[in-house]
């Protein structure tokens, strides 16, 4: 019988593509995985790695072992979520990973209505970036993520992954409520000049608003650089930079800024994934719902934009 616990170290290397990261991923020692990986050889009577330089690349049959490995964990999560359906009461602990603004905006009434609705039912919610988010998911660090996708910027499609789409957020240009870039341009580039607070450059959110500079035609001077969309908003209120920002945030993350509507009314997608396996959890249910029903409360209707820049 093959051990599932070493198989989870070679499916892992199988994303990964070293030990050394397999090893963090995991929380292991780089040389206790590769004394599994060894002992998983030994259990199989094939050969699952070969050298190349200093790492090493599963083998074909390694590859073929993974399939049927990922195979046995979803079919172990439908039975976890199956004997947890048939109980009365839902309990547990429901691990989930989630970017900043789901956090500020919708994440508190989500939680009130789950302890209303399943009190016994433990979620913890850390922030992280979208890529590191997949990754801990598919290593089985959270249960649940809450991801977003940019326009012009698809998502990859991930094999063994549930996703649910959760709300299509508009975004703006965001300029001081007074000031000297408080003033409305006609078109986006009339702020060739003006100084910007973005996301780095090699982030979803920092390469869309990067890109809607450069169709405009202009290289943003951007003063401010970061991934916390409460600093962009505080920077443009007072004054020191425009950006772009999405209408999730509201009140009173909003207040001292004004938006304004982008040409063809741009979007993200903010979406929940699960793995395929887990996706019918009923802790993994109550938490989409719950994230549906505070999104009803909180947002029932369109944001209200200023006038829209021209074409």
């Amino acid at each position: 019988m093959l051990n599932v616990a070493r198989l989870r170290l070679l499916s892992e290397l199988s994303r990964r593509g070293t030990i050394a990261e397999t090893a963090r991923a995991l929380a292991y020692t780089p040389s206790a995985v590769s004394q599994q990986l060894a002992q998983l050889e030994r259990e199989t009577g094939v050969q699952l790695l070969e050298r190349v330089g200093r790492g090493v690349r599963l083998t074909g049959d390694a590859l073929a072992l993974v399939a049927h490995a990922d195979a046995v964990f979803a079919r172990l999560e439908e039975a976890e979520a199956e004997l947890a359906a048939a109980q009365s009461t839902l309990r547990g602990r429901l691990r989930v990973a989630s970017f900043q603004s789901i956090v500020l905006a919708l994440a508190p009434a989500a939680l009130e209505l789950l302890a209303e609705r399943h009190p016994e039912l433990d979620v913890a919610i850390a922030q992280r970036d979208h890529g590191p988010a997949y990754d801990a998911l598919l290593s089985h660090e959270f249960d649940v993520i809450i991801g977003e996708e940019y326009p012009g910027i698809p998502e990859v499609v991930r094999d063994g992954v549930d996703r649910a789409e959760l709300l299509v957020d508009p975004l703006g240009l965001a300029l001081p409520a007074e000031g000297r870039l408080s003033r409305r341009p006609r078109r986006l580039a009339e702020l060739r000049d003006a100084p910007w607070v973005l996301d780095p450059a090699d982030t979803p959110t920092g390469a869309w608003g990067r890109a809607q500079c450069r169709g405009a035609g202009f290289e943003p001077v951007v003063r401010f650089e970061s991934t916390d969309p409460l600093l962009h908003a505080h920077v443009v209120r007072m004054g020191q930079a425009v950006g772009f920002l999405p209408a999730l945030l509201g009140e009173p993350h909003l207040a001292g800024t004004q938006l304004v509507s982008l040409p063809g009314e741009p979007h993200r997608v903010l979406y929940t994934a699960v793995r395929s396996g887990r996706a019918g959890h009923p802790a993994v249910r109550a938490f989409r719902s719950a994230l549906v029903d505070a999104l009803a409360a909180r947002h029932p209707a369109a944001p209200v934009w200023s006038a829209a820049l021209a074409e």
